[in-house]
């Protein structure tokens, strides 16, 4: 599936009329979508990731707690970042894909031989796992620390592009800062003890877009994972098609336009000894849309070693870069990588 050296996309793949999913994207049947669980209807009796109120101070700590140990995930209003600037980041995120040809896209292409390289992809893994494709391209921005911030690196096309990604950038790194800080209060532990194991924030953005798939019950936007950070912070567009593993169920993340949709991811799980455990979350796809989402993810630096701040341990320190090479490498079928510490 390489053309001159590049990664066909998934979004050359529509445009080209396909209707039919090549087989590299075809789920096996253990791992297809079961439209059933999806949470779309509004009965009473619905499940849905809770909706946290980050200006109620009151009650904060034990709403998150709840969260936090029953979901790994939730959504969050008043966070202090403008809805504007929500907005703003989908809208430039959009532009890219819908507005700019593929030889502009191109032009800002990612190292397809490595993983997690900056630019625009589709391939999530290293060449040589043999993993299902996703059905998703996507445009990686490295955006923190400010060493590794090149905005040259990003797209020109809309006059506001750099400007909205580094703004954005900025503000959720402080509310992931302070998110980890109440995290931490929430299960007893000092403010800064979550972020102090994880150091200095090693921030991307990754703007994804999912084309329509003609054959949505085969394919996964992207598979079923954990996040291998510390926390995720998550926007996406009125489509919808995030889902979250919840007893042994997948639910529905219903979008939700003033808010961001936090992911704990399983460094924060390692630091708090499993008492919060990371999100099993993946995306779906469907015929008649295209939909995107804006993660901006949280990690430490890749010599960083984290291991549990509570006592007794039940997982093995590990530092982040093997831990990271691991996930790349072997895939991450649910959350094996993490599972492979417990002691």
């Amino acid at each position: 599936m390489e053309v001159g050296g590049n990664q066909i996309r998934v979004q050359s793949l529509v445009q080209e009329g396909k209707v039919a999913v090549p087989p590299q994207y075809v789920q096996p049947p253990q791992t297809r979508p079961h439209r059933i669980l999806r949470n779309t209807n509004k009965g009473d009796d619905v499940v849905n990731p809770p909706v946290i109120d980050l200006s109620k101070v009151n009650s904060l700590h034990e709403e998150l707690r709840r969260a936090c140990k029953e979901w790994g995930a939730f959504h969050l209003t008043n966070h202090g970042i403008p809805v504007e600037l929500l907005d703003e980041m989908r809208n430039v995120g959009s532009s890219f894909f819908a507005n700019c040809t593929m030889d502009q896209k191109l032009s800002y292409g990612c190292d397809p031989n490595s993983p997690a390289s900056e630019g625009y992809g589709s391939r999530m893994l290293v060449q040589s796992n043999d993993t299902v494709l996703d059905w998703r391209d996507y445009f990686d921005h490295h955006t923190l620390p400010l060493s590794r911030r090149d905005p040259t690196k990003w797209p020109h096309f809309s006059e506001n592009y750099r400007k909205v990604v580094a703004e954005y950038s900025d503000r959720t790194s402080g509310l992931a800062e302070k998110l980890l800080g109440l995290i931490s209060e929430s299960l007893g532990l000092n403010y800064s003890c979550i972020k102090d194991c994880v150091g200095e924030f090693y921030q991307n953005i990754t703007v994804s877009y999912y084309p329509p798939c003609p054959q949505p019950e085969l394919t996964l936007g992207l598979q079923s994972h954990s996040d291998f950070g510390a926390v995720t912070l998550l926007i996406q567009d009125d489509v919808g098609g995030l889902e979250v593993l919840k007893d042994g169920e997948w639910i529905f993340v219903n979008p939700l336009r003033d808010a961001v949709f936090v992911i704990l991811a399983d460094q924060t799980e390692i630091v708090t000894n499993g008492e919060y455990k990371s999100a099993q979350h993946r995306a779906i796809t469907n015929a008649s849309k295209a939909r995107l989402s804006v993660a901006t993810f949280h990690d430490p630096a890749k010599t960083k070693i984290i291991s549990p701040a509570i006592e007794p341990p039940k997982y093995r320190p590990v530092m982040y870069g093997d831990y990271v090479s691991s996930w790349y490498t072997k895939g991450p079928e649910g959350k094996r990588n993490i599972d492979a510490l417990l002691l």
